[in-house]
């Protein structure tokens, strides 16, 4: 009994004390390297940079403590979080199906059928083995190259008042997934959910009807109007200020909490962890870490994707990258209006070296929103590369007291 107490303790210990971040030493390594940093450094609000670092210490019993260091980091101050949402949305459909307590439902054919104007139906999935759709492959297709189809696909099933049910359960208060993405989500068509039904081979295995979410998620931040101008659904230029005031909400804290969570869950308490089997997180953490080219199926190939195309930091999703044989990067992107946005967990298993980073960026210097002319290969992808490696350049060159047991993050990839 004794030694559960400690345990329990030590645990509500450790997240508190990662809860209390520094914020001076990434202020300062960014500073000691002007040639990578400078431009973003003298325009970090032009730039809306938002950093969360966590060092990660293991002790004798290879359970982590975490040490958080942040920069600029602001709650209150919005940034569209773009495909980072995919994230807990491909957690809560795992989630969903754990709920319902049906073997093998990962893998089942998952049909979707439509039931509100603009809704559409989806029979077949030639990406997948069989050529049929299931949540198990459309997490692959999140986690490997970020689509689209494949997220909205999870919201539909999951519903959107449980999603968000779900990020209040978690304590992911700054939080809000409240519609699809790319295709012009929202008002009652974000409310309103697909049915969806289950199979294997032609017995019904489960049904969800159609729902509509009647729940406003309210938030008010600053930074919810941007820019002098847009090109709206027809691409007509409206000389007038963009408003995200309905659309998603997920700031860095809550993505690195979600990150950390998924990874390590040990170190919460079991009724803080999420509800997904050993074989789920195995799942996720191999599908979140592989290059889209080391997939079969669904299959990427090259030259359209590269193996970093969903690797930002550290890499900088260069096409020409050559790949470190002993990094793997468990990470989820996001990249639109200007954002770019990397949630990462990062080894060198040669190295033992592990570190958490949470980052984004942003740059958009005609102020205009929604007409493709970012600045994501010439400033935002850059410092994403160069934040990471900076990073691991630090961790190599610091010492652990104990050296970490990475083997649960091991994989072997080409499938």
């Amino acid at each position: 009994m004794a030694s559960r107490i400690f345990l329990f303790l030590m645990l509500i210990t450790g997240m508190a004390t990662a809860q209390q971040t520094d914020t001076t030493f990434l202020k300062k390594l960014l500073a000691s390297h002007p040639e990578l940093f400078s431009g973003i450094l003298n325009h970090p609000t032009q730039n809306e940079v938002q950093i969360l670092y966590t060092r990660i210490d293991r002790d004798k019993n290879n359970v982590p403590h975490f040490s958080s260091y942040s920069y600029r980091l602001n709650a209150n101050r919005y940034f569209y979080p773009a495909s980072t949402v995919k994230l807990p949305t491909a957690i809560f459909a795992l989630e969903k199906i754990n709920e319902i307590g049906l073997k093998k439902m990962k893998s089942a054919t998952m049909i979707t059928d439509s039931a509100f104007a603009g809704q559409s139906k989806v029979l077949k999935d030639t990406s997948s083995q069989n050529g049929l759709p299931s949540v198990e492959n459309y997490i692959k297709k999140i986690l490997l190259v970020s689509d689209n189809d494949a997220y909205n696909r999870l919201y539909e099933f999951i519903g959107r008042e449980e999603i968000n049910k779900k990020l209040k359960k978690y304590g992911l208060n700054n939080t809000r997934i409240v519609g699809r993405l790319a295709v012009g989500d929202g008002g009652e068509s974000a409310r309103n959910t697909n049915p969806v039904s289950f199979y294997n081979g032609n017995k019904l295995l489960y049904s969800k009807p159609a729902i509509r979410d009647s729940a406003d998620y309210p938030m008010v931040l600053d930074n919810m109007v941007q820019g002098k101008g847009y090109l709206d659904r027809k691409d007509s230029l409206i000389m007038q200020p963009f408003s995200f005031a309905n659309l998603n909400v997920y700031t860095i804290e809550d993505q690195q909490m979600v990150l950390r969570r998924l990874l390590f869950p040990e170190t919460f308490p079991k009724e803080q962890r999420f509800n997904l089997t050993a074989d789920d997180y195995k799942f996720i953490y191999k599908y979140m870490s592989m290059y889209p080219t080391e997939s079969n199926k669904p299959t990427y190939q090259s030259p359209e994707y590269s193996p970093a195309y969903c690797k930002f930091l550290y890499y900088g999703a260069d096409s020409l990258a050559v790949m470190n044989p002993d990094v793997r990067i468990f990470n989820k992107i996001g990249d639109s209006y200007g954002y770019d946005i990397d949630n990462a967990y990062i080894v060198d298993f040669a190295h033992k070296v592990e570190f958490m980073l949470t980052a984004v960026v942003k740059s958009n210097e005609d102020g205009i929103l929604n007409d493709n002319k970012y600045e994501y290969k010439t400033v935002c992808l850059p410092f994403m590369k160069n934040l990471g490696q900076v990073i691991m350049q630090y961790e190599l060159s610091r010492k652990n007291k104990h050296v970490p047991n990475l083997a649960k993050f091991k994989f072997i990839y080409k499938n």
